[in-house]
């Protein structure tokens, strides 16, 4: 019983001192492990209601289409353009459709200091991507001519049949590199250009504009290219988020544009987390007024907690508004609820006549149950709330997806450190003489 507490407490102790250097710095993941690269930076994300942004409302033109070929396009374009916005490391951005008076409009939320005008020219261009060689020029034409004209032999080859580009680093060099991957007949119609292109160039296009033209060193049959060259790192993830921006599936127009000042303002922050941090100590006094050192030790789960909530709401990321905010504080609620539960069910325990020490186990064994069943309800509700399928008769309000996720994520911590961490603590330092009849 000694070594198995002692090593899980190790072990938490280290996820708490990691969980803290995340909640609390700025840390940049930048790991090179082999295969596995991993590059990820680590800060809080707001929403807009917190941090201001640009709001964007596009009419969309697909009153020519079917019903059945309209919905396959709106659903097309809401990830189209989800996935522009978030290419450009904009990933707290909210993207969705909804109907007004018998129109579709696709409306654009982007956090943070960004130009609208930047904005409505990266999410509304049309983005045709081609792939086409060089053309066979006599000496005297090839001085005068554009760049289009210099690669105006067309190819079957397109945008369509490209699944993803995405930035690599030379195993060699370390430098930025980009990489292709295509779809089955990309694979045939690129094998082919390859194979018969051996030291040509092939140039990239979108929407006219040149990309990339690079040279062909060798057939390249199984799907996957490389685009090398002396890249900077932004470059190559500009000219990734470009290749990825793909062609819109309807025209869109745009209607309302709008700068958008934090909703909340700064005052109302400070007030608001003012009193959740209140909130917070006035439940900790309690705990600790109430059941002595039980309380003090549950109190400890409860800042190993929110040190878990705070770490992983950077590595996910989770865009934080005053709705989050308002579902981490209930499940924190919750999570002092379950102590209480435990306490109160050793001091049954006890009064039935079991020893401390027994009672402490069957506190937490015999408490399980009220715990598992109230959070698995709270978690259905969220799931209802969150809505992940985008089922039309639920809820769609990104809003009240944030307050979803925040408390259905806090409440399975929750779980985790009451009954994990909380009972590692107290088999560790519990002294049976706290708990009264």
């Amino acid at each position: 019983m000694k070594k198995k507490p002692s090593l899980i407490l190790g072990l938490i102790a280290v996820l708490s001192l990691v969980s803290f250097f995340i909640a609390f710095f700025q840390p940049d993941l930048n790991f090179n492990l082999g295969p596995l690269k991993i590059r990820k930076e680590l800060y809080l994300r707001k929403g807009l209601d917190l941090a201001g942004g640009v709001h964007l409302v596009f009419r969309v033109k697909s009153e020519d289409l079917n019903e059945e070929n309209r919905e396959i396009a709106l659903v097309s374009l809401r990830e189209n353009i989800d996935r522009r916005v978030n290419l450009f490391g904009i990933s707290e951005s909210r993207v969705w459709i909804t109907k007004a008076l018998s129109e579709d409009h696709l409306i654009v939320e982007i956090p943070g200091e960004i130009d609208p005008t930047q904005a409505v020219a990266l999410l509304g261009q049309t983005a045709q991507l081609n792939f086409q060689l060089e053309a066979e020029l006599p000496p005297e034409a090839t001085a005068s001519a554009t760049v289009y004209d210099l690669f105006s032999v067309e190819t079957e080859l397109t945008g369509a049949n490209l699944t993803q580009a995405e930035v690599k680093f030379d195993p060699n060099t370390g430098k930025p590199q980009v990489g292709l991957s295509f779809n089955d007949q990309g694979r045939e119609l690129f094998g082919k250009l390859t194979q018969e292109n051996v030291e040509k160039r092939i140039a990239i296009f979108l929407d006219n504009f040149l990309l990339s033209a690079p040279v062909v060193k060798e057939p390249i049959l199984d799907g996957q290219a490389v685009i090398s060259g002396e890249f900077e790192l932004d470059q190559a993830k500009q000219m990734v988020s470009q290749l990825n921006a793909g062609a819109l599936p309807v025209e869109i127009e745009l209607v309302l544009q709008e700068r958008v000042d934090p909703s909340l303002g700064g005052e109302s922050i400070r007030k608001g987390v003012m009193a959740g941090l209140v909130g917070i100590v006035l439940v900790a006094f309690f705990m600790v007024l109430f059941y002595k050192f039980l309380g003090f030790l549950a109190v400890l789960g409860l800042i190993i907690y929110t040190l878990l909530s705070l770490a992983l709401y950077k590595l996910i990321p989770v865009t934080l508004t005053m709705s989050g905010i308002a579902g981490f504080l209930l499940s924190l609620g919750m999570a002092v609820d379950s102590n209480i539960l435990i306490f109160e069910r050793m001091k049954e325990e006890v009064r039935a006549g079991k020893n401390k020490l027994v009672a402490m186990e069957l506190g937490f064994g015999r408490a399980w149950d009220s715990i598992r069943d109230a959070n698995v309800c709270t978690l259905i509700i969220c799931f209802v709330l969150f809505n992940p399928f985008d089922w039309g008769f639920l809820n769609s309000s990104s809003l009240i997806r944030g307050f979803a996720f925040t408390l259905g994520l806090g409440v399975i911590l929750e779980m985790f450190t009451g009954i994990v961490v909380v009972r590692a603590i107290m088999r560790s330092f519990y002294k049976p003489k706290e708990i009264k009849k």
